[in-house]
């Protein structure tokens, strides 16, 4: 079952391998920042070194807008330890990467694998998360098809607009700077 825009997302509490070591950690621990869970299939793989870099490319990009971010797959901590202390790209990686072996956050959010090839695995899910908790937006892809941190930024920008300017709404393509829309009946079918 997949979570729901606008509600307050389920607590988790697990481990992480971040800045060296091991830690316990909850989601609600990121609460008062804007939250990025960024789910991958597995460590030692092929296109999940290539997102995780992109990302930690993009990390200081995403502090500067007040989000951390988490990467989660249902590795052990051992095993995001391992990975990160042999690959070159995930090296690279300064935020948090949970480890979820049970599948119980995979499975909270709606993304854990329960049968077929890839069973056991997280699809390719990344939520945005508010400060306050609450899911504003979620996408899920397919694992063969790796996600851009570009994008991702600009839905956290725009996530960020709508929540500081109620009313307005950003229409396809927005960046910041860019004209948005504030809703009505004046624009209906004038767009």
């Amino acid at each position: 079952m997949l979570p729901i825009i606008g509600e307050k997302i389920p607590d988790f509490g697990g481990e992480v391998y971040h800045g060296e070591t091991f830690k316990k950690t909850h989601l609600s621990d990121y609460e008062g920042k804007w939250l990025i869970i960024f789910f991958y299939p597995a460590d030692f793989t092929f296109v999940c070194p290539t997102e995780l870099e992109d990302l930690a490319d993009n990390y200081a990009k995403f502090q500067e807008l007040g989000a951390e971010i988490v990467s989660v797959s249902t590795d052990t901590k051992f095993t995001h330890k391992a990975w990160h202390d042999h690959s070159d790209a995930i090296k690279k990686v300064k935020y948090p990467m949970l480890a979820d072996p049970a599948g119980v956050l995979s499975r909270m959010l709606g993304v854990y694998i329960e049968e077929g090839e890839d069973e056991g695995l997280a699809r390719r899910g990344t939520f945005i998360v508010d400060p306050d908790g609450v899911l504003q937006s979620f996408e899920v892809n397919s694992n063969n098809i790796g996600r851009s941190s570009d994008e991702l930024i600009r839905k956290l920008q725009a996530a960020q607009f709508v929540r500081e300017h109620g009313g307005e709404v950003c229409p396809a393509k927005w960046q910041p700077g860019k004209k948005t829309l504030k809703p009505g009946i004046d624009l209906v079918g004038k767009i």
